[in-house]
C-alpha cells in the first residue's frame, strides 16, 4: 500500500453479485460451487481499474457462511480470490466465514469487515453491494455512501442506498463525481 490507508478512500465491495455471477434459486443469490463457475461480470475490469486510477483502494468484504455450514472448503474460497486477484486490481479480499448464529462482528451487516485494520477513511469511502447486508453494512461502518447493485433478488432493502444501478459498471461515473471521496 502506497499511502497511509487512513487518509485512503475505498471502495468496498461485495463478491457475489458485484464482482462476479451470483446463481439465483428461488429469488436468493448463492455464490459459485467451484472455479469453473467463477464468472467475472461484464465491465467489472474497467470499472475497478478506473476506481483504482482515481486513488481508491479497492477492498473485497464478503460473507462466505457456506464454509462455517460446511458446504464449501475455505480452500475454494481462497482459489477463488487468488483467480479474481490475478485477473482485477483488487487490493485485499476481507472475508466473514461465520454464519449469522456465530454471532461474529465481521458477518454483514454488521460492520466489521469494512473497520478492521488496516482502517481506511471510511467517511470517505463507498460500500458497493447486491443485498441488504451490504447496504446495512455500509451505514453501519459510516462510508460516504452506498450503491445497491439491483439484480431484483426476492429480499428487500432495509436502509435505502445512496444509489441503485444494474452493474457496477453504471456506478463508476457518480462515484467518481462524489465530492471528498478520493485520497488526499
Amino acid at each position: 500500500m502506497g499511502i497511509d490507508a487512513v487518509n485512503q478512500a475505498a471502495i468496498f465491495l461485495d463478491r457475489d453479485g458485484v464482482i462476479n455471477r451470483a446463481f439465483v434459486r428461488n429469488g436468493k443469490p448463492y455464490p459459485p460451487d467451484s472455479m469453473t463457475d467463477l464468472e467475472i461480470l461484464p465491465g467489472v475490469k474497467d470499472a475497478l481499474t478506473q476506481l483504482k486510477a482515481a486513488g481508491y483502494a479497492l477492498i473485497v468484504v464478503t460473507n462466505q457462511p457456506d464454509v462455517a455450514r460446511g458446504t464449501m472448503r475455505r480452500e475454494a474460497v481462497d482459489s477463488m480470490h487468488a483467480s479474481l486477484a490475478a485477473t482485477l486490481p483488487i487490493d485485499e479480499f476481507r472475508v466473514c466465514f461465520h454464519d449469522d448464529r456465530d454471532g461474529c462482528a465481521c458477518r454483514k451487516p454488521k460492520p466489521g469487515l469494512l473497520l478492521q485494520p488496516p482502517e481506511y477513511a471510511t467517511a470517505r469511502s463507498v460500500m458497493v453491494g447486491d443485498r441488504w447486508r451490504d447496504i446495512e453494512a455500509g451505514h453501519n461502518a459510516g462510508v460516504l455512501a452506498t450503491v445497491f447493485v439491483d439484480h431484483g433478488y426476492d429480499e428487500p432493502l432495509t436502509v435505502p442506498p445512496s444509489l441503485r444501478v444494474a452493474s457496477l459498471a453504471e456506478a463508476v461515473d457518480w462515484i467518481l463525481a462524489l465530492p471528498s471521496s478520493r485520497s488526499l
